[in-house]
C-alpha cells in the first residue's frame, strides 16, 4: 500500500522535472580522444624486414624451452614482491569499484530508540528511511564505468609487470652463462700467461732471456688476475639480482648452464595486431577512457540533480512501536541545482577535460616508445648477426696467428711484447664473440617483449 502511494505522488514530480531539464543535456561534451588513439595506432603499416628463421610464437616463455628456466619464471611470478604489490593494487581498485557501484543503489536506514522525560511515560520510536539519487543524466553510471576502466587499466599494467619480470628472469639467467663464460675465458688467458711467465723465467735463469721480458709477462699475469676477480664479482652480483627477482632470501647461489640454449627469434605480426597486444598500450588506452568518463561526470555536476526519500516512522509508549506496527509515511522529492560556486564546478570540468588530453598524449608517448622498441630490436638482430660473423672470422685468424707467434718466439724471431699482444687480441676476440652471442639472445627476448608476447597462465 505504501509503495502505491509513493508512486502516486512521485510520478508527476519526476515527469515535470524531467521535461524542464532535458534541454541541459546538450551542455555535456563528447570526447573523441579514444578515436584519435585508435587512428594513431593504425598509422603504423609495416615493420622492418626480418631475416629468415623467425618463428610464430604466442608466449614469451616459448623462446627458450628449458625446465630449469620455466621453474625459475614460475617462482618469480609467485614470489616477486613488486608483482605482488601490483596484484594488491588491482584488488584495491576492485573494491573501490564496488563502492562506486553502491552509489547507484537505494540506501536504507533503520533507527530505533527509547527515552523518558521527567514526569512523562516512556516512549519508543522506530523509523525506516529509503533514499535514492535519480541518475537522470547517467552521472553515477559514468562514475562507475570510469572505475571499471581504472580496474581494466590496472589489469593491463599487471600483465605488463608479469611480462617484464619474465623477460628479466630470462635475461639474467642467460647472463649467468655469459658471466661464467667470461670467467672461463679469463682463466684460460691467465693459464696461458702463467705458462709464458714460467717459460720466460726458465730462459732468464738459463741466461737466454732478459729481465724486461720477465717484467712484461708478470705485468700481464697480474692484470689478468685482477680482471678475473672482477668477473667473479660480476657473477656473484648477477646471482643476487636473480635471487631478488625470484623473491628468495638466504638461499644457495644459482648455477649457470654449461652453454647457451637455443633462443627462438619471434616472428613480428602486422603492426596493428602487435600494438593491440601490448599491455602497456592497453593500459594507456583504458586511462583515456577513464579520464573521458570523468570529464563527462565533471560537466554533469553542473546540471541539476534529483534525490528521493521515503520514510516510515512510528512513535508510541510500547516497544512494539519500534517495529513500525502503525507507522506514518512521508515522501520527499528534492531538486538541487548549482547556482553560484565561484566557478568551482566549471574549473573542475575544465581540469577533467585537460586531464583527458593529458592521458591521450601519454598514450601517444607509449605508442611511440612501443614502435621504437620493435624497430630497434628488429634492426639490432640483423646488426649483431653481421658483427658476430665478422668477429668469428677474426677470431679464427687470430688463433692461427697466435700459433705462429708462439713458434717464432721460441725460435727467437719475435720478442715477448709481440707475443703478448697477439695473445691479448685472441682472448679479447673470444670474449667479444661471447658478449655478442649473449646480446643477440637477450635481444630476441626484448623483441618478444616489444611484440607483446604473453605469459602462460
Amino acid at each position: 500500500m505504501y509503495l502505491t502511494k509513493i508512486k502516486t505522488y512521485l510520478l508527476p514530480l519526476v515527469v515535470a522535472i524531467s521535461v524542464v531539464l532535458l534541454s541541459s543535456c546538450s551542455t555535456i561534451p563528447q570526447g573523441n580522444y579514444t578515436a584519435l588513439a585508435e587512428q594513431e595506432r593504425q598509422r603504423v603499416t609495416e615493420w622492418p624486414a626480418q631475416e629468415e628463421g623467425a618463428e610464430k610464437t604466442t608466449y614469451l616463455g616459448e623462446l627458450i624451452r628449458d625446465p630449469e628456466l620455466d621453474s625459475l619464471i614460475e617462482e618469480a611470478l609467485q614470489a616477486n614482491p613488486n608483482l605482488q604489490q601490483t596484484v594488491l593494487t588491482l584488488k584495491i581498485l576492485g573494491a573501490q569499484r564496488q563502492q562506486t557501484t553502491a552509489d547507484r543503489l537505494p540506501k536504507a536506514q533503520f533507527d530505533a530508540g527509547a527515552g523518558k522525560d521527567e514526569g512523562d511515560d516512556e516512549s519508543y520510536s522506530g523509523s525506516l528511511s529509503i533514499s535514492w539519487e535519480v541518475d537522470l543524466w547517467k552521472k553515477l553510471a559514468d562514475s562507475e564505468n570510469a572505475a571499471v576502466m581504472d580496474e581494466a587499466e590496472q589489469q593491463a599494467l599487471l600483465e605488463a609487470v608479469r611480462l617484464s619480470l619474465t623477460a628479466e628472469v630470462m635475461k639474467e639467467w642467460l647472463g649467468l652463462i655469459s658471466d661464467q663464460n667470461t670467467i672461463d675465458i679469463e682463466r684460460l688467458r691467465l693459464e696461458n700467461l702463467e705458462k709464458n711467465e714460467l717459460y720466460i723465467l726458465q730462459r732468464y735463469r738459463s741466461g737466454i732471456g732478459n729481465l724486461e721480458d720477465l717484467d712484461s709477462a708478470r705485468t700481464s699475469t697480474s692484470v689478468s688476475r685482477a680482471s678475473l676477480e672482477g668477473y667473479q664479482e660480476n657473477l656473484s652480483q648477477r646471482q643476487r639480482t636473480l635471487k631478488t627477482l625470484l623473491g628468495r632470501i638466504g638461499s644457495t647461489d644459482l648455477t649457470a648452464k654449461a652453454s647457451y640454449p637455443e633462443v627462438l627469434t619471434p616472428l613480428a605480426d602486422l603492426p596493428d595486431q602487435t600494438l593491440q597486444r601490448r599491455p602497456d598500450l592497453q593500459a594507456a588506452y583504458f586511462a583515456i577512457k577513464a579520464a573521458d568518463l570523468r570529464t563527462s561526470v565533471a560537466y554533469k555536476d553542473l546540471l541539476p540533480s534529483i534525490s528521493l526519500q521515503a520514510a516510515l516512522e512510528d512513535i508510541g509508549d510500547s516497544p512494539q512501536s519500534m517495529l513500525l506496527s502503525d507507522p506514518l509515511w512521508g515522501l520527499l522529492g528534492q531538486l538541487t541545482a548549482p547556482v553560484f560556486q565561484g566557478g568551482k564546478l566549471k574549473a573542475a570540468a575544465e581540469v577533467a577535460k585537460l586531464k583527458t588530453a593529458q592521458s591521450y598524449e601519454a598514450y601517444r608517448e607509449t605508442l611511440l616508445e612501443a614502435i621504437s622498441e620493435v624497430e630497434n630490436a628488429l634492426s639490432l638482430e640483423q646488426s649483431i648477426t653481421r658483427q658476430q660473423n665478422h668477429i668469428t672470422s677474426a677470431l679464427a685468424s687470430a688463433r692461427n696467428s697466435l700459433e705462429r707467434y708462439q713458434e717464432s718466439y721460441r725460435s727467437g724471431l719475435v720478442d715477448i711484447l709481440d707475443l703478448l699482444t697477439v695473445q691479448e687480441k685472441t682472448f679479447d676476440l673470444a670474449s667479444q664473440l661471447d658478449t655478442l652471442i649473449y646480446e643477440r639472445l637477450t635481444n630476441r627476448i626484448d623483441l618478444g617483449l616489444a611484440l607483446g608476447l604473453g605469459v602462460e597462465k
